[in-house]
């Protein structure tokens, strides 16, 4: 009897349906073609030992099974829940009518368990708009595919009850989605930027940062505070919308990095990544492509400690995914792309002692050490960092004061503030959410400048030698600037304080 089951597979952060014949005829051989990696090849071993589990088993006839389209490569053991469902019913063993409603995906244990898989949620959403009424996952992936609406999702934990709910024989309620509510996402965190003393010129730059979506590089001594800066920034980042919400979540998904019985991401990513990771887990790629950290840190920030410590040939890769915000991985056979929009924080030593302008501590540098460290950063890659801010070491006086700074709630409010305004600038332009993300055509209709910030500006190219990148770059700054203090306009002070955060493209700087 030939029948049809139906499951999905990943193919960048989208998803195809994947349909599944299995057509059991006279003979002795089991077969699965449609271009199955090693996997699935091997899920009849897991299949059959599932199967005995609860009295049954892969029948002792020629098994066809044709996972179309045939061009398209089947990856890992989620087949292995469709293709036994599939198997009991070409037998006979279960009835087809509910078959043709859903999606289904799964591994099975050898006892019949049902254990989690990767990317339910971009499925999920390929499968309601295909028109299917609903999806059988493993319960734990359950949560994750309810995010879809009007779409039924089931969670179960073994064979037996997939098996009864396509009998008819036990009653399943689907697994319902619990929207966050106001106090998920202003949940507190346990960093704080009232625990900063001092630092009030990098406070500053971090929430213009944030509020405009710029890219910011700190520069400055050991225990300065930039890693404890950068750790604290999403505590000031506005709540995701719910597109960006549903984005980031589908990558997550697609990289298996949802937790168990988890669901919509709520809170931005922040991913720091060691200095010694490669290009390939920066940028996404592989064998089988999956996102890298970069997409992970989609809608939220990447932090590179240390950045002169990374390979050479990895901060190069960042050059295309800072301009463009998305990557496209080519393979000989297949190309997939990631959305890349993210908030580039790095920091850096001034000098490999680390002593370079402290202003108690003398650098043991030999002369041209600090321009030699500082080149480890190549000019294009620092042309696309908005804010260059150098970090000083906090007096001593201030870390023994018992004052606390200005809570992260209140500053977290003001860039709220800013960023409604940038959306109601931007709500006839999907996908673009902040100033940072502003193409040439808007930078000319949203940011119109005088004559004397066109003057002051003008100096400041001329002066500093910056880059046509650089000095729309200092246009955005501005704007988002002109924005947290509610101005229309740009305004000279606004240009020129966003002049004075580009101090690494200034001749001569560090020696």
């Amino acid at each position: 009897m030939l029948v049809k089951v139906f499951g999905g597979a990943v193919h960048g952060i989208n998803a195809i349906t994947i349909t599944i014949e299995v057509n059991i005829l006279w003979g002795a051989k089991f077969i699965i073609v449609g271009l199955p990696d090693n996997a699935v090849k091997e899920s009849q071993e897991r299949i059959d030992s599932a199967l005995r589990e609860i009295g049954s088993k892969i029948p002792g006839k020629r098994t066809i099974i044709n996972m179309a389209p045939a061009d398209v490569k089947k990856e890992g053991s989620s087949y292995d829940l469709p293709l036994a469902i599939g198997i009991l019913a070409a037998n006979e063993q279960l009835p087809v009518d509910l078959l043709e409603r859903y999606v289904i995906m799964g591994e099975l244990s050898l006892d019949g368990g049902l254990q989690p898989v990767k990317g339910v949620l971009p499925i999920a959403i390929n499968a309601k708009r295909e028109g299917f009424k609903g999806i059988l996952l493993p319960l734990q992936n359950a949560n994750e595919a309810s995010v879809v609406q009007d779409f039924d999702t089931y969670g179960f934990r073994h064979l037996s009850e997939v098996i009864a709910f396509l009998k008819k024989e036990q009653t399943f309620a689907p697994v319902t989605f619990t929207a966050p509510t106001l106090d998920d996402l202003q949940q507190e965190h346990v960093l704080d930027f009232k625990d900063v003393k001092g630092q009030e010129n990098v406070k500053r730059a971090m929430e213009i940062a944030a509020a405009g979506g710029h890219n910011m590089i700190m520069i400055g001594a050991p225990g300065s505070g930039k890693t404890m800066l950068a750790r604290r920034l999403p505590t000031i980042l506005p709540p995701m919308t719910a597109e960006e919400s549903l984005e980031t979540t589908k990558i997550h998904s697609v990289a298996g990095k949802i937790q168990h019985n988890g669901s919509l991401i709520i809170t931005r990513p922040f991913r720091s990544p060691h200095h010694t990771i490669s290009d390939v887990a920066l940028i996404g790629g592989g064998t089988w492509p999956q996102p890298g950290e970069v997409s992970l840190a989609h809608n939220g920030v990447l932090f590179l400690d240390e950045l002169p410590e990374f390979k050479r040939s990895v901060l190069e890769v960042l050059r295309q995914p800072l301009e463009d915000r998305h990557i496209c991985v080519s393979r000989a056979k297949s190309s997939v792309e990631y959305p890349a929009n993210i908030m580039l924080i790095a920091s850096m030593n001034p000098c490999p002692c680390g002593f370079y302008n402290h202003p108690t501590k003398e650098c043991s540098c030999p002369p041209g050490a600090v321009h030699k460290y500082l080149s480890k950063i190549s000019g294009p890659l620092l042309d696309r960092i908005d804010i260059h801010i150098e970090v000083v070491p906090v007096e001593i006086e201030k870390i023994a004061s018992l004052d606390e700074g200005e809570p992260s709630a209140v500053v977290q409010a003001r860039i709220i503030r800013a960023r409604d305004l940038q959306t109601d600038r931007f709500r006839k332009h999907p996908g673009i959410y902040c100033n940072a993300q502003m193409p040439p055509a808007l930078l000319k209709k949203h940011c119109l400048l005088d004559s004397a910030c066109t003057g002051l500006l003008k100096i400041a190219m001329q002066r500093f030698g910056l880059s046509a990148r650089a000095y729309d770059r200092i246009i955005k700054l501005s704007r988002t600037i002109a924005d947290l203090q509610g101005e229309e306009s740009i305004k000279p002070q606004h240009i020129a304080e966003a002049i004075q955060y580009r101090s690494l493209d200034r001749e001569g700087w560090g020696g």
